[in-house]
């Protein structure tokens, strides 16, 4: 499995499994240890999925050893201290391991010094090595300048939503310049790469690597250095997604792919979200 190496030096598996959306109990437990079967080695999750304790089960009784999966897990949400200490050691038990590979602020908040306040509680966490790395998630540029204003680690992954409706070129540049890897979540776009444009461009390469239009849009992400986490509870289709990252686009075709970008956003503008100050 490729793997993108973290400012920090941590290597992270490039490809892995998202668990947005897959319900608590055996959705997610069988999805997750399928997908270990077949040799995914990163899991994405969050305490808003609230599918942790399923993720960890599956986990331990895929016979993985803990070693060898990539973990990632979000904050819910902006607290206190002790509230977010609280939801974290939950975490950790609900997943069944003493670390998590990658710990994302979920969401910012419209005011930077709570986003500095709950990165100064990441920040201590990373100390402690109860993580092996720390990031965001849905952090445009802008709100990375204010978290530098205080912080004295920077963020290694900043995970957003990306697929060729909403390429990211203009963020992935900045990130590459600051060591922060982009990571792609909603990359096929709510079932928009089947309509329109999409699936006219992405058709004509699929076609020419006798591949699926998902395996293209997960070939253009790895090829890009993006990290990809495809969400499926479809056996078929894990089995499916797995087999993308054998695909080896040109230069040319990920251009293609970028010339479809029209700003399309599916999910929430990190600009206008409509989560307040503070998560109890």
């Amino acid at each position: 499995m490729k793997t993108i190496q973290l400012h920090n030096g941590v290597e992270m598996p490039q490809f892995g499994l998202g668990t947005f959306r897959m319900a608590d109990g055996e959705s997610a437990y069988e999805s997750v240890k399928y997908a270990l079967s077949l040799g995914y080695r990163h899991i994405d999750t969050a305490q808003m999925y609230k599918n942790e304790e399923s993720v960890g089960d599956a986990i331990r009784d895929s016979k993985v050893p803990r070693e060898e999966i990539f973990i990632t897990t979000k904050q819910g949400g902006h607290s206190t201290v002790e509230n977010m200490e609280k939801l974290f050691d939950e975490s950790l038990k609900k997943l069944q391991t003493d670390y998590v590979d990658l710990f994302l602020i979920h969401w910012p908040n419209h005011d930077k010094t709570i986003n500095q306040q709950t990165w100064k509680f990441f920040e201590s966490l990373y100390e402690q090595k109860k993580v092996r790395a720390i990031g965001v998630s849905n952090f445009q540029k802008h709100h990375l300048l204010d978290l530098y204003e205080t912080a004295r680690v920077k963020p290694m992954v900043n995970q957003v939503e990306c697929h060729p409706g909403l390429s990211q070129v203009p963020l992935k540049k900045y990130l590459d310049e600051q060591k922060i890897a982009l990571e792609s979540y909603g990359p096929f776009m709510k079932g928009g790469i089947f309509e329109g444009i999409w699936e006219e461009g992405l058709g004509k390469i699929a076609k020419k690597h006798h591949a699926t239009i998902p395996q293209i849009v997960i070939a253009w992400g790895l090829a890009r250095g993006i990290i990809m986490i495809p969400k499926t509870v479809t056996p078929a289709r894990l089995e499916e997604n797995f087999k993308a990252t054998r695909i080896n686009l040109s230069e040319k075709e990920v251009e293609e792919i970028n010339s479809l970008n029209r700003g399309n956003r599916i999910y929430t503008d990190p600009d206008n979200s409509p989560w307040g100050a503070y998560f109890e």
